[in-house]
């Protein structure tokens, strides 16, 4: 049995809270949050937890194995280097810190002190995104050429992070996931036009190795909501649509061929392919309760996190980018 304790029961902590409590693996010994309603409320949910608005109570004399931090990221470096220098497991909310300066020591000290390190990226562990992963591969979808990605809605305004770093850390890790190119460049626009350095609407692009490329289009100031992944392979072509209450997958059997004419070498022949589309069967299993059961075979088995510090790291650089080129107004950084 892990014991672990819980940092921060806002918007993301009861869920987490509730499948540390359904786990048969893990027993929910401690939740802490700064506000003294939230806590009222954890304590009429899980009376066998230990209650406090003091974080160093779950670093000290409650006998923990493990610490979940689900708070804003800049508290996210302290919180997680106090669990991991005294001895706990960690699983910390995204993105992972603020800086790459700051994941990197978090790596480097779990690995240290022998301990795991896992970034709660949920998306990573959907019924969808498995049966891509799975689908890629077996080399169903040929070789990748691109990442194309849109996450829209209505708010929620964040006052510590522009809509990037809110809304991209999603794709960016199942790109990673499925797609684990080298990363070349970043470049990031934007508007500002609330002020106060507040950037509401967002593209992203990602320039990786073999010509793939990677956009990301983000938006706090949407009248709709839209959660939509498309992913082209030279074979076939995946359309990923969250918003979707059963197909959220689509495989089309799609694509264009070129080829060199007779007449001359520089001229093309284009060929387009239009054939069938379906919707593979997926695994309905909340993702959440999948990453939960996942954290506990880490520490059990000591199975390494599929979405585990490395990967966290991975999406601080392209975000620590994004803040840059947004300042140089969409010129290139290079990682």
């Amino acid at each position: 049995m892990i014991n672990i304790g819980l940092i921060g029961y806002g918007y993301w902590g009861p869920n987490l809270a509730r499948n540390f409590n359904n786990n048969p693996d893990f027993n929910l010994k401690a939740i802490c949050d700064f506000s003294d309603d939230r806590v009222k409320h954890a304590a009429t949910f899980y009376q066998q937890a230990t209650v406090t608005n003091n974080a160093d109570d779950l670093f000290n004399g409650l006998d923990l194995d493990a610490i979940a931090i689900s708070t804003p990221v800049s508290t996210h470096f302290d919180l997680a280097h106090k669990a991991l220098s005294n001895g706990k497991h960690v699983w910390l909310e995204k993105p992972m810190t603020e800086s790459v300066e700051q994941a990197e020591q978090l790596i480097e000290l779990a690995d240290k002190n022998n301990l795991k390190l896992l970034i709660d990226h949920t998306l990573v562990y959907t019924g969808s995104i498995i049966k891509v992963k799975e689908l890629m591969d077996k080399g169903d979808l040929g070789d990748l050429m691109y990442y194309d990605s849109t996450r829209l809605n209505l708010g929620l305004f964040q006052q510590d992070v522009d809509v990037i770093w809110d809304l991209a850390p999603h794709e960016l890790s199942v790109m990673d996931y499925l797609m684990p190119y080298k990363k070349m460049a970043v470049s990031a626009t934007g508007s500002s036009y609330y002020g106060k350095k507040i950037v509401p609407k967002a593209m992203l692009t990602i320039y990786m190795e073999n010509e793939v490329i990677a956009h990301i289009n983000c938006s706090w100031v949407s009248p709709v909501k839209v959660r939509q992944t498309m992913i082209g392979g030279t074979s076939k072509m995946v359309l990923f649509d969250d918003n979707e209450p059963s197909e959220k997958i689509k495989i089309y059997d799609k694509g264009v061929d070129l080829f060199d004419t007779k007449e001359a070498l520089y001229k093309l022949k284009v060929q387009y392919r239009v054939g069938d589309m379906y919707a593979p069967r997926l695994d309905t299993k909340e993702a959440l309760a999948l990453e939960t059961e996942h954290f506990a075979d880490c520490i059990l088995n000591n199975a390494e996190p599929i979405t585990g510090g490395k990967t966290g790291l991975e999406v601080v650089k392209v975000l620590v980018a994004s803040k840059e080129s947004l300042k140089l107004r969409g010129a290139p950084v290079e990682l």
